[in-house]
Formats: C-alpha cells, sequence, structure tokens
C-alpha cells in the first residue's frame, strides 16, 4: 500500500482550525468529522491563533497596498507589451 500525502487548501484548513477554536467538540471528534489526525488540527489551530493578530495590524494593510500597487503595475506591463507585440506582429506581416 502506497503513502500518498494529501493536499488541503487554505478555505478547508481554516474551516477545520475555527471548528477547533470553537471548542464545543473534542480534537477526536474534529478528526473523525473531517477525516484529518488531531495533531493536524491542532497545528492549524495554533497557526490561525498565532496569525489572526497580524490581519488587524497596521504593517499587514501595508503589505496589501504594495501587493496591490504591484499587481498593477504588472497589469499595465502586460498590456504594454500586448501592444507593443501585436505592433510588432502587424509590421512583420505575421499577424495573419
Amino acid at each position: 500500500m502506497e503513502n500518498k500525502r494529501r493536499k488541503f487548501d487554505g478555505s478547508f484548513k481554516a474551516k477545520v482550525a475555527l471548528a477547533g477554536v470553537k471548542g464545543d467538540r473534542t480534537m477526536g471528534e474534529l478528526a473523525g468529522a473531517f477525516g484529518v489526525h488531531p495533531n493536524q488540527i491542532a497545528k492549524w489551530k495554533r497557526q490561525l491563533l498565532d496569525g489572526v493578530s497580524k490581519i488587524f495590524s497596521e504593517g499587514h494593510r501595508e503589505d496589501l497596498r504594495q501587493q496591490e500597487a504591484l499587481t498593477d503595475r504588472l497589469y499595465q506591463q502586460i498590456g504594454q507589451l500586448k501592444v507593443e507585440l501585436d505592433w510588432l506582429k502587424k509590421k512583420s506581416g505575421l499577424d495573419a
């Protein structure tokens, strides 16, 4: 039997971690309900609690602003390169 690692997306991890934080069920109950080892649930819960304060920090908002500015700049560059590529294709006769 081959032992393959399973991958979980962020929304699943968040749902499981939030269920763990609620505290209305034991780790064993959560493990059975979600099909994840109790240690993994505890790890996701700890990551959630450690990272939640960053959401409200000024640094996080600044990081988001910087990310948005970078994204805008990259989309602008993509648009410019597309215009240049189309122009070059047209001039070279490759635009059929």
